[in-house]
């Protein structure tokens, strides 16, 4: 919560780095239990990184940029502040909102797979709404609830055949949300491309221009917001987490990089059967190819998500790709209930 609510005063009080720090932690302490805050601004004598936030400048603003470049989050929590929310409660509310609409959105979907099967719909709705994985987004202080309402639309989106450019618009919402999701665009927009060379022997230059769009928009958000870079994000989440970034360089060998990914991907071993199984249902039940790439593609993105940032003991960062997936397994299902057809969009 610090990061995103840090973003949000800097962009009030760009030239106030001080005041910044203050309103941030002053905020929070107005709501949070003293336990829990304490434990934010680490009054451990172990706690020395997060000491260093809550109470050196230098070390607070030098973080923001892992935040500030969620600009279309800080967006969402900045306005539900201006609507009168305590700082706080912007960014609780943000994710309870999302999560009820998402609710929302799976039952249409379910309804979309199931058509008059109003009681299944609910029932699994309320399934894999309490499911924990997404009642713990719903409660944390991270975009993961926000971009999980997108990727619903965006599921929604293929179903529906919306309109190449309206996929657009909403991949490039999802880029302003979390820009880590470039590879997921770049990937979806690469897979339509190959998808239509192929089948219909067309180049289309669409594709092409979208994707050097959203790739501009992505590396000016970078820039804009002076992002230190994969190589800092993985050195400070992984091996050592510096309390002030300019003070030490990032460095990821390797080997040390390998030497991380071997004992994380050993973690991430009841993930790995679970979507292999998913996909391997949908390659079993359905021979449909548009449906069977759109599979391999949520697939892959899990793993290209796990290679850049491979923390395997936290779900919430997999599960949007996880879920369509699962998704998809559940409409290959339903073909025994209604005639469906999952098609390409025009």
């Amino acid at each position: 919560m610090p990061g995103y609510l840090g973003s949000m005063f800097t962009n009030e009080f760009p030239d106030s780095p001080d005041k910044v720090r203050e309103l941030t932690f002053s905020s929070i302490k107005k709501e949070a239990p003293a336990d829990q805050y304490n434990n934010l601004i680490g009054i451990k004598p172990w706690a020395v990184t997060r000491q260093y936030f809550s109470q050196n400048t230098q070390s607070f603003t030098e973080q923001l940029p892992y935040f500030q470049i969620k600009a279309g989050y800080v967006f969402m929590i900045t306005l539900f502040y201006k609507l009168g929310f305590s700082p706080p409660m912007s960014v609780l509310f943000t994710g309870l909102i999302s999560y009820f609409i998402s609710g929302l959105l799976i039952f249409y979907i379910l309804k979309i797979f199931f058509p008059d099967k109003y009681l299944l719909a609910s029932l699994l709705t309320v399934g894999i709404m309490l499911m924990p994985t997404i009642t713990y987004m719903s409660g944390e202080s991270t975009p993961d609830m926000f971009i999980f309402l997108f990727i619903l639309l965006f599921v929604i989106g293929l179903i529906k055949k919306w309109s190449q450019w309206s996929m657009f618009l909403l991949l490039l919402v999802m880029t302003f949300i979390r820009p880590d999701y470039i590879t997921f665009v770049l990937t979806y927009l690469g897979a339509v491309f190959i998808y239509s060379y192929f089948t219909e022997k067309k180049i289309k230059l669409a594709l092409i221009i979208q994707g050097i769009m959203i790739l501009s928009v992505y590396m000016f958000i970078m820039k804009f917001y002076n992002y230190p870079g994969w190589t800092d994000l993985f050195y400070d989440s992984f091996i050592d987490r510096r309390p002030i970034i300019s003070a030490q360089e990032a460095q990821v060998s390797l080997n040390a990089y390998l030497q991380i990914l071997y004992t994380k991907i050993i973690a991430f071993k009841k993930v790995t059967l679970a979507v292999f199984i998913m996909t391997g249902v949908v390659f079993w039940k359905s021979k449909e190819a548009w449906v069977r790439m759109i599979s391999a593609l949520f697939l892959v993105n899990v793993y290209i998500k796990f290679f850049f940032f491979p923390q395997s003991g936290d779900l919430r960062l997999f599960f949007p790709f996880i879920f369509p997936l699962f998704m998809m397994m559940v409409y290959v299902l339903s073909q025994s209930y209604n005639n469906i057809k999952l098609s390409k969009i025009a």
